[in-house]
C-alpha cells in the first residue's frame, strides 16, 4: 500500500458548549513529528492525541489544530460575591466621610476588587469526550486521504519500473554482440598497424576487456532491486524508507554500469536508468 505523507483533513462536531473544529495537515518528514494547537480546556488531551496518531501514521510532520467556538448557552456567566461587594462599598463610604473632598466610588471600582467578580468553573468533560471522538474520526479520514494520494503515484512507479526492466534486458542482450564487435575492432587495429596477430595476445586482450566491461553482476543487482521495489509497493505497511534505500542502491548500480561502459548505447542506457531512478526517488520522498 502506497501512502502519501502530504494530506489534509477537517471535521466539525457540535457540543452543548459550542462547535469543535479539528484540522490536521501533514507533509513529508523523516519521522513522525506532531505539533498541536489546542484550547486551554483541551490541553490535557495532547497525550491521547499523540497515541492516536501513532496508531494511524508512521511518518510525517503533522500539524493539529482544534478550535472551540462557544455558543451563547456555552458562554459562562459571572458570579458576584455580594457580601464582599457590600463590604467594599461600606468601607469606601466610611473613608469618604473622613475626607474633606470625598470621591464617588462606582460599580466598576467595586467589581475590580479581588473576590467580588468571578467566573464559575465549567465542566469540560463532555467537550473532551467529543474532542477525542472528533480527533479519531479526523485522523481516520486523513489516513484515507494519504492512501488515496499515494495510490495515485502507483502508475508512475509501475511505468518507470517497467522502463528500467526493459533497459536492463536490452543491455544484457546486447553485451555478447558488443564484446564480439570489440574483438573485431581489436583485430582491425592490429592489421592496420601491420603487426603480426598473435592469437594468444588477442585472447589475453579480450579476457582483460571482458573483465573490465563485465556488468553481469550490476545487471543482476539492478533486476533484483527493481523486483524488490515492485514487491515493496504491494506491502500494506510504511515503505517510504525502504524505497528510499532501494533508490540509492539502484542509482549506485546505474553509476557502475556507466563507468564500465564500452559502448555509447550502454552509456545512454545507464543515463536513461539514472533519469528514471531520479524521477521515482523524487516521489518516494513523499511516501510514508
Amino acid at each position: 500500500m502506497i501512502r502519501s505523507m502530504t494530506a489534509f483533513a477537517r471535521k466539525d462536531a457540535q457540543d452543548g458548549q459550542g462547535t469543535l473544529t479539528c484540522e490536521i495537515r501533514t507533509v513529508n518528514h523523516r519521522y513522525l513529528e506532531p505539533s498541536f494547537r489546542l484550547p486551554e480546556a483541551l490541553r490535557e488531551l495532547e497525550n491521547p492525541f499523540r497515541e492516536e496518531l501513532r496508531k494511524q501514521l508512521k511518518r510525517g510532520k503533522v500539524d493539529v489544530s482544534i478550535r472551540l467556538q462557544s455558543t451563547e448557552a456555552g458562554v459562562p456567566g459571572f458570579e458576584i460575591n455580594e457580601d464582599i461587594a457590600r463590604a467594599v462599598n461600606e468601607a469606601a463610604n466610611h473613608v469618604n466621610r473622613m475626607l474633606d473632598n470625598p470621591a464617588h466610588i462606582n460599580a466598576l471600582d467595586i467589581l475590580r476588587w479581588p473576590g467580588v467578580l468571578s467566573v464559575p468553573e465549567q465542566d469540560y468533560s463532555p467537550v473532551k469526550e467529543t474532542a477525542l471522538n472528533l480527533f479519531k474520526q479526523t485522523v481516520e479520514e486523513l489516513a484515507v486521504v494519504r492512501e488515496r494520494e499515494g495510490e495515485r503515484l502507483r502508475p508512475l512507479f509501475e511505468d518507470r519500473l517497467t522502463e528500467m526492466k526493459v533497459l536492463v534486458a536490452t543491455v544484457r542482450e546486447d553485451m555478447p554482440g558488443l564484446l564480439k564487435a570489440q574483438e573485431a575492432h581489436l583485430r582491425e587495429r592490429f592489421q592496420k598497424a601491420k603487426v603480426e596477430i598473435d592469437p594468444e595476445r588477442i585472447t589475453q586482450e579480450m579476457v582483460m576487456l571482458a573483465q573490465k566491461s563485465d556488468v553481469a553482476e550490476e545487471l543482476d543487482r539492478l533486476d533484483a532491486h527493481i523486483g524488490e521495489v515492485t514487491d515493496a509497493l504491494k506491502r500494506d505497511e510504511a515503505i517510504g524508507r525502504r524505497l528510499d534505500f532501494l533508490m540509492q542502491e539502484l542509482n549506485r548500480e546505474a553509476n557502475t554500469l556507466s563507468s564500465k561502459s564500452i559502448d555509447a548505447g550502454v552509456t545512454r542506457a545507464a543515463v536513461d536508468l539514472k533519469v528514471l531512478i531520479e524521477q521515482v526517488r523524487e516521489q518516494v520522498q513523499n511516501i510514508e
